[in-house]
């Protein structure tokens, strides 16, 4: 009956010593509330969602070698060695739906660079299959051209620096402990605009993301009856934010930053132009128009 109670004393001691730690905790919570994510099939950045559409949507393309990562971190496991990459290796799919998605789907015009292989053999199927089974009427009707790109997006994930801030806390009295233990690592993102009539490079941005994790652990490590028998109890949790949704965010805060330096250069313009004012005439409108 004497253990059953130091047992449950133990218990309960050990969950109300974490109390004094809760300020503490609850800092990194909050900021995993503030960064986390539950869905990842959302654009991350409601910003680049809202973003004002220009008079004229440009044309981009982003080719697979274009855009990757260069950074050859792995995965960190302190026992043993890891071949699994930290980050994906395919970001130019992230990159190339941030665009699809910006402005609701009416800022960029993207086209396919990535299966334009695939795309080139089924466009000559279709000629081959024209020759031999259509009318001479028609075999007159030419398959449309594929549409070029005005812009290209290039840039590559260029660093990921892990164990930027560590750090914990922790007390034990009596047998009864707990702690907390904190980590923040960093993501950076390149992306360029290049010309594709001259070569040159127009826009150049770079974005950043800290990746937060945070864990909590509480213990007892106690001897009862006079030292015969030992009672040991430990429990705790950790956190830590999804390397791939840090990855999107730097992407769209990155292709953000492009649109708003893009307008302010003049590389497009905005909708809201009236372009039916009396003294604008058909020259002004084409160069409105860009």
């Amino acid at each position: 009956m004497a253990q059953s109670r130091l047992l449950q004393f133990l218990l309960v001691a050990s969950l109300s010593s974490c109390s004094i730690f809760d300020q503490y905790a609850d800092t990194y919570e909050q900021r995993f509330k503030a960064h986390d994510v539950v869905r990842i099939d959302e654009l991350q950045s409601k910003y680049l969602l809202d973003v004002e559409p220009p008079l004229v949507s440009p044309v981009v393309a982003v080719y697979p070698s274009a855009f990757t990562d260069q950074t050859g971190q792995r995965k960190s496991n302190s026992e043993f060695a890891l071949f699994s990459t930290a980050i994906t290796q395919s970001p130019n799919t992230l990159l190339i739906r941030a665009l699809k998605h910006a402005g609701n789907g009416e800022f960029f015009r993207v086209v396919e660079r990535v299966g334009l292989d695939n795309l080139t053999k089924e466009r000559q199927l279709i000629r081959s299959a024209r020759e031999q089974f259509a009318t001479e009427e028609e075999k007159k009707k030419q398959l449309s051209p594929l549409l070029f790109a005005g812009v290209l997006l290039e840039g590559a994930v260029i660093s990921y620096d892990s164990n930027l801030t560590t750090g914990g806390m922790g007390a034990r009295y009596l047998g009864i402990g707990t702690s907390i233990q904190y980590r923040e690592d960093n993501i950076t993102v390149s992306l360029r605009m290049v010309s594709v009539a001259t070569g040159e490079i127009l826009i150049e941005v770079l974005s950043q993301k800290t990746i937060f994790s945070y864990g909590k652990s509480e213990d007892v490590f106690k001897f009862i009856e006079m030292g015969t028998e030992l009672v040991e109890i430990e429990l705790g949790n950790s956190r830590n934010e999804s390397t791939t949704i840090a990855l999107m965010k730097a992407i769209e805060g990155a292709v953000l930053e492009l649109i708003t330096i893009g307008y302010d250069r003049g590389f497009w313009k905005h909708a809201e132009i009236k372009i039916n004012k009396p003294d604008c005439d058909d020259d002004c409108i084409a160069t409105l128009r860009g």
